[in-house]
């Protein structure tokens, strides 16, 4: 039988694949180092160039890129920059292959067989051709079908090659998107959207929590904000570390707590721990009072009434309707934005005005009093911030008469028809929902000890440090919790229980999106022009996915995938047929197998990208993409950190490959559609234009002054440039969060009221925007639901699928499906591996690395067997969006071991459509000639060829870097 011929013992020895050693992952493998080697030792000018690595998802590390004779021979850390520490992982390391890689796209190419053929027939063709071709096409599709027709796509965010994912599509008229921020931090930011304010998931990890908890998640491999080293630092130095995961992660296992829960079970346990805060008074009373609707009055009897809002992301106006008590329901006439809350202290009502931001009787000023932070073990750089003083309901407050809104109570409330009611604060509606979840509850859901549970509640929400004014920290929630049926609900938990712990907007909490006075954060740079077109009247009702997900039209930001792949293949609610796919895959959700069917059926299918990728052998039009080391890009962070710097070009591209800025603009100059519209620069400008936009706002003289600066001064700290938007905490104290727009765009202007993006302006416990779109009322306070495949939730599938699985674990070499062929990469990982419990191997007749199977009723995959104690007994754990570049054939073996193909599509989260991609149920067994293709159980081509998956593969010294003739 064909076996890996790497022992598991040499295997991690060689990938060094254990947080202890993050800064060991950055060891070269052996095998491929020469070149490297061999490269330096040639004479020549060597150039060290500062520039920000953009080998995984958004994670802004500093690097220095080593540049002999115009090429790029070395990668290394950059010690200054503070939000990574010098870090330079595997990844970032092998950037310099993936540049140099042999089979780079280079030119625009042309399909000329069909679509179920293994040779697409590519043929060069033209820049001219290549727009002109994707103009025409779609114009004629539009003209056809509609713009609703058309879709966008985009995988994980590279801050310039979003087009397909940043409304590219409304060239076209068209509002569908399909993008992985649908499963990849956007349920977090749809969440706190409705709740909060947006992005505030991201969790300052650089500014070290007293207590670190890492939720769902291996941030020491690879993560979207703070990640690799920085997180190790983090978690070696916190008073308390606690880990919530499936699975013993690299640094979860030398956490003080660790709780191995149920995949799919993070809902249960966030309210487990907000019943543990509540009962023990461990909340943040004041913030909770002043901040949170937690004080407002529910009346449960009550005709929901509201008025009418704007959607503070796409415009939409929607109707708020809520029973949360208001003065319009007391009195004709009265506000119906007034929320009525008890006060303790006067015994009577008072009100909050959610249409000034004001209490009554109070006179707001922003505050201005408080101290500097007091962390312990910042990185040298990194500033501490100031902390506003938490202001109160006195005189010194701005209050008239002092008051105390009740968090619990029952009062009598008679009204403006004269009928008598029984009102409830929130907050005492959010503590029967928590105490339905106690630890003794929790643990029967997920299979944690019950005192394991109170007890790291109790470590994460008692103040170690009182005298600081704030909480321990935020949580560091990441992907695990989105990717579930629950992903919104299990947002909301662990929002509200950061807030209500005193840990919202405070040092090492969780607080939005970096704000920097340039782009290349968040949303990006040049992903599209200013003078994008809105759509035209009636089509955002077109959103697919809003028909049964509700919620989608007030988000806006993308359909639902399920949904656009459906309608590719049924024409339901109306046809879709054609796609522009801006560096995405179709493996990150929904069934895979269902997304490639509808790829292969479109009419029209464009991508722009580095590589020939599975959905890239589907492709009409290809067009090649500038690699990060062959362009220049201004950078922020898009979590927390707070850096600011830049991508520097180091390299030509290859051949006639573009920044894709430039693509963009052609399309826009092609269409006839003014790509800018901003005043300072033509309609149509310069890459150079372009980045001179970008960074005006903190350097008048442009882009070559700023880059130069960057090479001189390293990256900046945030909190040092934008001293109120982001310098400060407490930033809802002096309407900085709200100082501008909703989504926080670049040279926007908020209206500085204090308090928070939701139509409460509060911190919404109670979420109003859930309430309107979902009148019923189950969902009005966060909630848990069982997996709609677990065995609670269908005994039926259990009995026959009698195994839990789950994947998403980072690799230190791969992020998501890229990678898999850059050589130092793949020799250390070569195939992909599912992660079992011995126990479970045993009763299977399963051996370290066997070959095996693994079923649902959805599809069947093959992976190899990683015996791991680690991983709970009933669980396996598979590795993600694998595919195999080696083959030659139509798809690359996307069908052969990509996990997504045994899932449900249809089992998705009910408010923002996440697929439910990590709690669900199969099998496995052992793979044998007997049950396997070509008699083999090492996965093979369509004509028998065997995947890499031995690290002595002779193929992968094919992928070796090319250095001469790039030009050609």
């Amino acid at each position: 039988m064909t076996q890996l011929k790497m022992s598991r013992r040499s295997f991690l020895k060689l990938s060094a694949a254990t947080a202890a050693a993050a800064g060991a992952l950055s060891a070269v493998p052996s095998g491929f180092a020469a070149a490297a080697e061999n490269a330096q030792e040639k004479s020549g000018e060597i150039k060290r160039v500062r520039t920000g690595c953009r080998g995984c998802g958004k994670m802004e590390c500093g690097v220095i890129a080593v540049v002999q004779d115009g090429k790029v021979i070395r990668m290394e850390g950059d010690p200054t920059a503070f939000q990574s520490m010098g870090n330079c992982c595997t990844k970032s390391q092998s950037a310099m292959q993936a540049a140099y890689h042999p089979d780079r796209l280079r030119y625009p190419l042309k399909r000329t067989n069909d679509k179920e053929s293994d040779d697409p027939g590519w043929v060069r063709i033209s820049w001219d051709e290549a727009i002109s071709t994707v103009v025409s096409k779609f114009n004629e599709l539009q003209a056809k079908y509609g713009g609703e027709s058309l879709f966008g796509m985009c995988g994980t965010s590279r801050v310039w090659c979003m087009f397909g994912a940043s409304n590219g599509m409304y060239l076209w008229d068209s509002p569908n998107i399909v993008q992985a921020w649908q499963i990849c931090k956007g349920p977090r930011h749809f969440a706190t959207m409705m709740v909060s304010s947006f992005t505030d998931s991201w969790m300052e990890t650089v500014g070290h929590p007293d207590v670190y908890v890492a939720w769902g998640g291996a941030s020491e491999m690879s993560n979207y904000d703070d990640s690799c080293r920085t997180t190790v630092d983090v978690a070696t130095r916190a008073k308390t570390h606690i880990c919530v995961d499936p699975r013993e992660t690299n640094m979860g296992k030398e956490g003080d707590y660790q709780l191995h829960l149920r995949p799919g079970t993070d809902g249960a346990m966030a309210l487990a721990w907000t019943n543990v805060v509540i009962e023990n008074d461990l909340y943040d009373s004041l913030f909770t009072k002043k901040w949170t609707d937690g004080p407002f009055l529910v009346v449960e009897d009550l005709e929901p009434s509201g008025w009418t809002e704007i959607s503070p992301c796409c415009g939409v106006p929607f109707e708020v309707k809520t029973k949360l008590l208001k003065e319009s329901d007391l009195v004709e006439g009265g506000s119906p934005q007034r929320f009525m809350v008890w006060d303790n202290l006067n015994n009577k009502l008072t009100y909050f005005d959610a249409s000034t931001s004001f209490w009554e009787g109070e006179t707001w000023a922003p505050a201005t009093a408080g101290k500097e932070a007091m962390q312990e073990n910042l990185a040298p750089g990194f500033s501490q911030g100031f902390v506003l003083d938490p202001t109160g309901f006195g005189a010194e407050d701005g209050f008239a008469t002092e008051i105390d809104p009740a968090l619990f109570g029952e009062f009598q409330v008679t009204l403006k028809d004269g009928s008598a009611h029984t009102a409830v604060p929130v907050f005492q509606k959010y503590a029967e929902r928590a105490a339905e979840y106690t630890p003794e509850v929790v643990s029967e859901i997920c299979g944690v000890p019950a005192e394991s549970i109170r007890d790291a509640a109790l470590a994460y929400a008692t103040r170690l440090r009182p005298e600081t004014g704030y909480g321990n920290g935020g949580i560091q929630y990441m992907l695990a919790v989105e990717h579930a049926n629950t992903a919104i609900q299990n947002s909301r938990a662990l929002n509200n229980l950061s807030s209500i712990c005193g840990n919202y907007d405070t040092p090492g909490g969780n607080r939005h999106s970096t704000k920097a006075p340039i782009e290349g954060g968040q949303f990006g740079f040049a992903n599209n022009g200013s003078g994008m077109p809105m759509l035209s009247p009636g089509q955002m009702d077109k959103l697919l996915g809003n028909q049964d997900i509700p919620l989608l039209k007030w988000w806006g930001m993308w359909s639902d995938a399920t949904t656009v792949y459906n309608a590719v293949l049924t024409g339901e609610p109306y046809p879709v047929v054609g796609a522009f796919n801006s560096s995405g895959n179709f493996m990150h959700q929904c069934n895979s197998d269902m997304a490639w069917d509808a790829l292969k059926s479109l009419d029209f299918y464009v991508e722009n990208n580095l590589w020939h990728t599975p959905g890239g052998t589907v492709c009409d039009i290809k067009m090649p993409a500038a690699h990060f080391l062959e362009l220049n890009s201004p950078r922020t962070s898009q979590g927390a950190s707070g850096a600011m710097g830049a991508t520097i070009k180091c390299i030509d591209p290859p051949g006639e490959a573009k920044f894709d800025g430039e693509i963009i603009e052609m399309l826009y100059k092609e269409k006839g559609v003014p790509y800018n519209v901003i005043p300072v620069a033509p309609e149509y400008p310069t890459i150079d234009q372009m980045l001179d936009m970008s960074v005006m706002a903190f350097e008048p003289q442009g882009w070559e002054k700023f880059a130069a600066d960057f090479q001189e001064h390293g990256w900046w700290d945030c909190k040092e440039v934008e001293p109120d938007l982001w310098g400060t905490y407490r930033r809802y104290q002096t309407g900085a969060i709200r100082g501008r727009t909703a989504v926080g765009f670049v040279g926007t202007v908020g209206d500085w009221l204090p308090g928070f993006y939701t139509p409460t302006k509060k911190v919404e416990i109670w979420s109003t925007v859930m309430e309107s779109f979902h009148p019923e009322g189950q969902w009005n306070l966060p909630t848990y639901t069982e997996p709609p495949h677990s065995p609670v939730s269908d005994p039926e599938m259990f009995a026959e699928y009698p195994l839990i699985i789950t994947t998403g674990r980072r690799i230190p070499v791969y992020f998501h499906s890229e990678h898999r062929q850059l050589p130092w990469c793949r020799e250390l990982w070569p195939a992909p591996r599912v992660e079992i419990n011995p126990d479970d191997a045993k009763e299977y007749g399963i051996e370290q690395g066997d070959w095996v199977w693994i079923e649902t009723p959805y599809g069947k995959i093959r992976e190899v067997a990683d015996l791991y104690y680690g991983v709970r007994k009933g669980t396996i754990n598979c590795e993600h969006q694998w595919w195999f570049p080696e083959l030659e054939q139509n798809g690359k073996g996307h069908e052969l071991c990509a996990v997504n193909h045994l899932i449900d599509p249809w089992a998705r989260d009910p408010h923002c459509g996440a697929s439910n991609l990590r709690a669900y149920l199969g099998k496995i067994y052992k793979a044998t000639p007997e049950n396997s293709p070509f008699n083999n159980p090492v996965p093979c081509g369509h004509d028998g060829t065997e995947i890499i998956h031995d690290a002595s593969d002779p193929r992968l010294k094919e992928w070796l870097p090319v250095y001469e003739g790039r030009e050609a």
